[in-house]
């Protein structure tokens, strides 16, 4: 007992020559000790580990003992400390204990196996357990010799075929053949079923299957499923092998070469390699001094820095982009007027008026030598070429280009760049503009000012003030950045579809260009020298294979993209070569002739009749200005009864149309006799005064002297003596005020064949400076008040007024 009181300390010496004795004679009253996770077989000679409790009592019999022997018996529990008699299985196996130490509450030793045993009969049924056995004997019958031989044989071979999947067996063997001969087959049949990892049920049903010709057939099967289950691990970790070698095999093979360079003194690691890398950068550009002491700083913070801190990512991507911007770099401006109007001339058919103002202001620029300090704004319907002349201004300059749309944009952050203290932040639209181009002077476009939004997070718009400002962008502070940088020789090119909704302190930054849409003549141009040769081509045909006719394309203009751009036309005739290439395909011989008929069956019947103002006593024809063009609007008014005064209006007009509706009343009211009607007319009427198209919402002061016209007409009972269209505003005391849109609205009149207009006097220098071939076919009257317009549309002139005679 005292031996085992040190931890690792041998409970007895191998016994002497009397054990020999013992081991030939097997006790038939031996101890028992339990084993849960597998049986142990009289072929193993293993270490086992034991609870101290409630099993030192036993090993210190055995100690005691002259055999050293126990029955390490399989228990049907997990916990081996609360075996009973009835968890024990009825075969296990004599081991002789060597070399027993303790330790941590363990009990260790290394078993021997020496032969089965059967237990008979419990002789205590309480720790240290002990128990009569019986020794079975599994000496095979002469006529299995055969039979055995064969089983040997095929044991052996499935070892040798798992001997190489596993290594670990290879020890497992030389424990095996220091005690057994391989042509032992009792041994031999209990080391297979050891080596296997089959479980525990399993392996004790072999342990307690006596017949050796029966126990070596389930060894046998169990030893061919283990060989199967190796040579799929065996497999499955070649996969493995393959897949990762290659990545491997570069890594070290990288690393490796990361130490030679760094012995050899010709490598660096990454943090020194990326400060290098920003200091070349720099070489070359014309820093300004504020941002190289930044520039500074934040290298001698990166290089105190542990590379795997949050700290180190943030400044090495503020070093990546401060030192990627083009400090100083210019480009060269080409300012050839002839070059410029060449480009703009190839690129775009008609607006001669925008391409006109484009050569002024360049024309400034080369007398100045630089262009710069001036923000155009080009206004102008949707799809009329807005984004193109931007992009036609940049070649034209020699300049790079950059767009971005700030339609819908409700971040300020956006323009002038997050604070470095926000995860994610990033410079402003601005700054990522000239790091992508690669020079400090580009030419921005910023499309869809017009759309511009606000919200809690900020105003873009106000953002845009210090950009856009000639005055200030020459010091333009990036919230990232925190640095200035020199914007002011950029040039800046706004699009929008109109102006009111863009902020005046924005706008009186801007000098306006408007677009104000093609004309038929005009659109066919853009069409046969740009959008249908363009189509032809995506589709990969050629242009013989479908002519199109004047005539045709013209109807298609009239009857299905009448818009005021070309974008709608564009994909009209889209439509038409993607509809020939099916018949192509489909064998209807080239060319196919795209005529008016053969444009129908293409497109279906055109959704634009031709504009037929109406006429009549009451009815006037406006003009009237749209963000998609200009368009007719016909006014109409009509006596409902004459039992009350009264005044009603329809068609969705806005507060301004409804002001000038009840101005045209008014006037005409007050002036009947004058104009001459009768005094009394609207005294006990109920005037309807309608709008037709309903349901398209109207607004704007341009149809006063429409509406006033109209309920002249209804007052004398006469209609208008000839076809013509007018717009102005009229004031209470007569007068006929200038109004927008001319050049849209004259376009209008000329599409819906109407010859004859009415502007107000002060439009006329609006209308003369208009191209010819829009003034072409237009007679226009200037009126300064409306007296002045009785006499054309009702060919007689007013009673002189009392002021008058």
């Amino acid at each position: 007992m005292e031996d085992l009181e040190t931890e690792a300390e041998p409970l007895d010496e191998e016994p002497g020559s009397g054990l020999e004795v013992a081991s030939r004679m097997l006790p038939t009253r031996i101890l028992l000790l339990p084993v849960t996770d597998r049986p142990f077989f009289p072929a193993q000679t293993m270490p086992v580990v034991m609870e101290e409790s409630p099993w030192l009592e036993t090993v210190h019999r055995v100690g005691q003992s002259p055999h050293h022997l126990v029955g390490l018996l399989m228990a049907d529990t997990e916990d081996s400390t609360a075996a009973g008699p009835g968890d024990f299985f009825e075969t296990g196996t004599v081991v002789r204990i060597h070399h027993p130490t303790r330790g941590q509450d363990k009990i260790q030793f290394i078993a021997e196996g020496v032969r089965r045993f059967r237990v008979e009969r419990w002789i205590t049924r309480e720790p240290p357990y002990e128990v009569e056995v019986s020794y079975p004997s599994d000496t095979p019958a002469l006529d299995q010799t055969d039979e055995i031989k064969a089983y040997a044989v095929a044991i052996i071979n499935s070892l040798k075929e798992l001997m190489p999947l596993n290594p670990l067996y290879n020890e497992e063997l030389k424990f095996f053949l220091n005690r057994f001969s391989p042509n032992e087959p009792s041994p031999l049949s209990d080391f297979a079923a050891a080596l296997t990892t089959a479980d525990r049920e399993s392996l004790q049903d072999i342990l307690g299957t006596v017949d050796l010709r029966q126990r070596m057939e389930k060894v046998l099967v169990l030893v061919k499923k283990e060989v199967e289950v190796a040579q799929l691990q065996a497999q499955i970790h070649q996969q493995v092998e393959e897949r990762m070698s290659e990545q491997q095999r570069q890594f070290f093979l990288k690393e490796q070469l990361k130490e030679i360079q760094k012995e050899l003194g010709i490598a660096k690691d990454d943090r020194t390699a990326d400060i290098e890398r920003f200091q070349a950068r720099l070489e070359g550009l014309t820093i300004p001094e504020e941002a190289q002491n930044r520039i500074d700083e934040e290298i001698q913070k990166m290089q105190v820095l542990e590379s795997g801190s949050p700290e180190y990512s943030v400044t090495r991507n503020y070093l990546d982009w401060i030192t990627s911007l083009p400090w100083g770099v210019h480009s060269e401006d080409h300012l050839d007027i002839p070059r410029a109007r060449k480009v703009l001339d190839r690129d775009h058919d008609g607006l001669e008026d925008v391409k006109r103002r484009i050569i002024e202001f360049l024309a400034v620029g080369a007398t100045r030598g630089e262009i710069g300090g001036s923000i155009l704004l080009l206004v102008g319907p949707p799809g009329v070429g807005k984004t193109s002349i931007g992009r036609s201004v940049a070649e034209a300059v020699g300049r790079e280009f950059y767009r971005f749309s700030v339609g819908g944009m409700r971040d300020e952050a956006e323009i002038k760049g997050h604070r470095r203290t926000y995860v994610g932040a990033m410079p402003g639209k601005f700054i990522q503009a000239v790091k992508d181009v690669g020079t400090a002077n580009p030419v921005i476009m910023l499309d869809e000012v017009d759309k511009i939004g606000m919200s809690f997070q900020g105003d873009p718009a106000s953002a845009l003030l210090e950009v856009l400002d000639p005055e200030q962008n020459s010091d333009f502070l990036d919230h990232y950045l925190d640095v200035r940088f020199d914007l002011s020789r950029s040039l800046f090119i706004c699009t929008a579809n109109q102006l009111d909704t863009i902020p005046s302190a924005l706008l009186d930054r801007m000098e306006v260009i408007h677009l104000a849409g093609y004309i038929t003549e005009e659109k066919m141009a853009i069409a046969r020298h740009h959008l249908w040769p363009r189509q032809v081509e995506r589709a990969g045909l050629k242009r013989g294979q479908l002519p199109l006719t004047d005539a045709a394309l013209r109807h298609l203009i009239d009857g299905y993209a009448r818009e005021s751009g070309v974008r709608n036309l564009e994909k009209q005739l889209g439509r038409l070569v993607r509809k020939a290439a099916v018949d192509l395909l489909e064998g209807t011989e080239a060319p196919i002739r795209l005529n008016q008929k053969q444009i129908e069956a293409y497109l279906g019947k055109p959704p634009f009749q031709r504009e037929r103002p109406l006429a009549g006593v009451g009815v006037v024809t406006g003009l009237a200005w749209t963000a998609m063009g200009g368009t007719t609007l016909s006014v109409e008014a009509t006596r409902v009864h004459t039992q009350q005064r009264g005044f009603k209006l329809t068609g969705q007009l806005g507060e301004v149309m409804q002001e000038s509706a009840s101005i045209a009343h008014s006037y005409i009211s007050s002036h009947l006799d004058e104009y001459r009607g009768d005094p009394e007319f609207f005294d006990e009427s109920f005037i309807h005064l309608h709008v037709p198209e309903g349901a398209t919402p109207k607004d704007g002061p341009s149809a006063g002297v429409t509406m006033a016209t109209a309920l002249l007409s209804l007052a004398r009972d006469q209609a208008p003596v000839r076809p013509l269209a007018m717009t102005g505003e009229l004031t209470l005391s007569g007068h006929v005020y200038p109004v927008g849109g001319i050049r849209e609205k004259v376009i209008a009149a000329k599409r819906a064949k109407i010859t004859e207009i009415i502007l107000p006097e002060g439009n006329r220098r609006d209308f003369e400076e208009l191209p010819d071939h829009v003034r072409e076919g237009i007679t226009v009257h200037f009126a300064e008040r409306y007296r002045d317009i009785m006499p054309l549309v009702f060919g007689e002139r007013p009673r002189r007024r009392r002021s008058d005679r």
